[in-house]
């Protein structure tokens, strides 16, 4: 495991993992999260003050079935967490598929915020929010 600001990334993974979620889900993931997913397979830790949680590829549908995503706030795909209360999803609503935050508890399309419109942007959203 490779230690990144505060961060414990994952090993690499095949983008075929990717393929089947993306296919699995009907989504295809804007191509600079599948780059850095295929990078590193989910990461942990903190950023300062701060706390994320990306997922592992292979967790994402399963998670997504278990917080009722599709029920709550069909259209998202929640890929991690601050690790308490705020998930983060792509809002495939979208034609950019921006990253957005939702709560855990109350889940709910109203309570969406947008953090960027790139993964890219999210990461340095959260680092620059740290």
């Amino acid at each position: 495991m490779i230690n990144t600001y505060g961060l414990v990334l994952n090993p690499p993974i095949d983008r075929n993992k990717v393929k089947k979620v993306e296919s699995v889900l009907g989504v295809a993931f804007p191509d600079d999260y599948v780059e850095f997913i295929t990078y590193t397979n989910g990461a942990e830790g903190s950023i300062d003050e701060n706390y994320l949680v990306l997922w592992a590829i292979d967790e994402i549908i399963e998670l997504n079935e278990g917080y009722s995503v599709y029920e709550f706030a069909k259209g998202l795909v929640i890929f991690g967490s601050d690790g308490g209360e705020t998930a983060f999803a792509f809002d495939t609503r979208t034609t950019e598929m921006q990253i957005v935050a939702v709560p855990f508890i109350g889940m709910d399309l109203d309570e969406v915020t947008t953090c960027s419109k790139t993964y890219n942007g999210f990461l340095k959203y959260f680092l620059h929010t740290s």
